[in-house]
């Protein structure tokens, strides 16, 4: 009994560790949720990446369009943002992607960007290429990687809406994101698109998955395991394993508000920084 006790006790924490929800050991991730107006988004990534002037790849293969050059009109966001070293890399061919030819420029970079589209093209061309060794090679450094809409969910674990049919098919034929915060799924344009409900699919299949949905011009910065809001709107949490309001499915960040991705728990800065289920049983 007590080798059964002990194999059942082992498996029970190798499950719990393999669940874990956490963000990159170094580095930043900003992570918008599309319609991306707010200009200090970008300069906030830009700082994280050592300044105006830091080398920044921009990468917007989820656009699909046949060709992209340094004239494609989405960089003048960037540009206005104040951004003045960028550099445009496109493949949708996975052979070139795996080239260190090709990866190089990432690997000079201290920051990489990628817009938004269809999240499964990212997939498609980079997901475990010399370019996706190069991304978590520039985290490791602590570089910055960002992303808006499809360039949102590709960063996460579990690829939300990576049906190549639709995008509104929740759980597809595309299910691995680049995985730079571990047993996450995110969504996107979450109020905008009357989305809120959606993650609640993918959460009832997958209840050890956190769900994080992100309304337009809006972003989450990540670092150190942990993530504050910033931008203009809300951010969703869906967790199956714990909630702030009995008989809640998902409850809302504001800008300012924090989270910790390890002990999954939100944070409102007040005059300390108090639980956010805390501040809800106060005002009930």
């Amino acid at each position: 009994m007590k080798k059964v006790a002990l194999f059942v006790a082992l498996t029970l924490f190798t499950t719990a560790t393999l669940a874990q929800t956490r963000g990159p050991d170094d580095g930043s991730l900003v992570i918008v949720g599309g319609g991306m107006r707010d200009l200090g988004i970008l300069q906030e990534f830009a700082e994280l990446a050592g300044g105006a002037d830091a080398p920044i790849v921009v990468i917007p293969t989820a656009g699909g369009a046949e060709h992209y050059d340094e004239y494609w009109q989405g960089l003048a966001q960037f540009r206005a943002a104040g951004l003045t070293n960028l550099k445009l890399i496109h493949t949708y061919d996975r052979e070139e992607a795996d080239t260190r030819e090709f990866a190089q420029a990432i690997r000079d970079a201290q920051g990489v960007w990628f817009p938004g589209g269809r999240q499964w093209r990212l997939a498609d061309s980079y997901l475990h290429t010399e370019v996706h060794d190069a991304l978590n090679e520039l985290l490791d450094r602590g570089g910055v990687i960002g992303g808006s809409s499809a360039g949102a969910t590709i960063l996460g674990s579990y690829l939300a809406r990576g049906d190549t049919s639709s995008n509104t098919i929740m759980m597809g034929d595309h299910e691995e994101g680049f995985g730079f915060i571990e047993n996450v799924a995110i969504d996107q344009h979450l109020l905008r698109r009357n989305r809120q409900f959606d993650l609640l699919e993918i959460i009832a299949a997958k209840p050890e998955l956190l769900g994080i949905g992100l309304d337009e011009d809006t972003a989450i910065v990540v670092r150190n395991n942990q993530f504050r809001v910033i931008g203009k709107s809300y951010v969703v949490i869906y967790d199956a394993q714990h909630q702030i309001d009995s008989g809640g499915d998902f409850y809302f960040l504001e800008p300012g508000d924090q989270y910790d991705l390890l002990e999954r728990q939100a944070y409102r800065p007040t005059n300390d920084l108090l639980p956010l289920e805390r501040i809800v049983e106060r005002s009930n």
